[in-house]
């Protein structure tokens, strides 16, 4: 059952007394017990998406169109005191940096367990068990002395951990983590990221991973969405996105990271240029000043999705799109 679909939402900055347009027509869906993979590089409007399904977005941002639909319900046209009645107990969010996601002058029992308070209407003691119960699920051990300290006391690992357990005290139903291994070494990621996706896959919890890096998305999720300059532009399960990328730019990413499917002499080919400032209108495809196989049509009109067997693409030379074309003409 869908649990989140978000429909062409569009998202829009006040600047300079006009309105720029950051998040164009985004779209996508994930189900309960699904680990939905955002993928792009940083300004790609990934961030932002999630920050619009939480309800938080900033001064000067706003929803211009579209709609997301939580368990039905349209979270464009809630009020406030609904969208924070749903934060924490119906979605939750792990931010990408604990040290400053975490108040540096709360003790971890007081953080974990305000929500619980909160929402759940849970005794001292009730909240204060359950975040043990928490803790020790998170992996942190001896989490009676743990909840006595401060932030500052743990290592970047265990902050992370702490935030996983404060996203799953309230029991909510979906889980945004934007980025939530950022600053950490290699080691720390694979454990971070495994066990965000167990307890989530064990909690019946939709999750919704944003990254940058495809790399650590084939293990964890099951369906990945592209973003580009605030579009998506490729939607696959990760099995379809690995073994056959359609949009050049994934091509471009999935090339630019070591993989142990190729030989280990294998160069990597980092995508040219820089991504373009969201700011800035840009004709036809977003992408294509720095596509290799941009072609007259990408400068002029933006690329419509095209599907085949579950796999969807928004490239004028994808070969989907060949496939399709050469059939239409046959």
């Amino acid at each position: 059952m869908t649990l989140l679909r978000v429909e062409n939402l569009a998202i829009d900055v006040a600047r300079d007394g006009q309105s720029c347009r950051l998040v164009h027509d985004a779209h996508f869906s994930v189900d309960r017990g699904e680990t939905l993979a955002i993928v792009g590089e940083s300004g790609s409007g990934k961030s932002l998406t999630a920050l619009a399904v939480m309800g938080l977005l900033g001064e000067g941002l706003s929803v211009s169109g579209g709609h997301i639909l939580f368990d039905g319900e349209d979270l464009t046209t809630i009020s406030a005191r609904r969208h924070n009645d749903l934060r924490g107990s119906g979605i939750a969010m792990i931010f990408q940096e604990p040290m400053t996601s975490l108040n540096p002058v709360r003790s971890i029992e007081r953080q974990l367990t305000e929500g619980m308070r909160l929402k759940n209407r849970l005794s001292r003691r009730a909240a204060r068990a359950r975040a043990l119960e928490l803790l020790t699920e998170v992996g942190i051990s001896d989490p009676e002395r743990r909840l006595k300290q401060y932030p500052h006391q743990l290592s970047g690992g265990m902050r992370q951990r702490v935030m996983i357990a404060i996203a799953l005290s309230c029991e909510p139903e979906l889980i945004l983590a934007d980025e939530p291994t950022t600053a950490l070494d290699v080691t720390i990621q694979a454990q971070i990221l495994s066990l965000t996706s167990r307890l989530c896959r064990d909690h019946g919890v939709g999750l919704v991973l944003i990254t940058h890096n495809l790399g650590i998305v084939a293990r964890h999720a099951q369906n990945v969405a592209v973003m580009y300059g605030g579009r998506v532009v490729e939607r696959a399960t990760a099995r379809q996105l690995y073994r056959d990328p359609q949009h050049p730019y994934t091509q471009g990413l999935l090339a630019s990271v070591p993989r142990l499917d190729l030989p280990r002499d294998t160069p990597l080919r980092p995508v040219p240029g820089a991504p373009p400032d969201p700011t800035v209108a840009l004709p036809g495809c977003r992408f294509h000043p720095r596509c290799p196989k941009a072609s007259d049509i990408c400068a002029e009109q933006v690329p419509d999705f095209i599907a085949e067997g579950g796999h969807e693409v928004a490239c004028w030379n994808s070969g989907i799109q060949k496939l399709k074309s050469k059939g239409a003409a046959a």
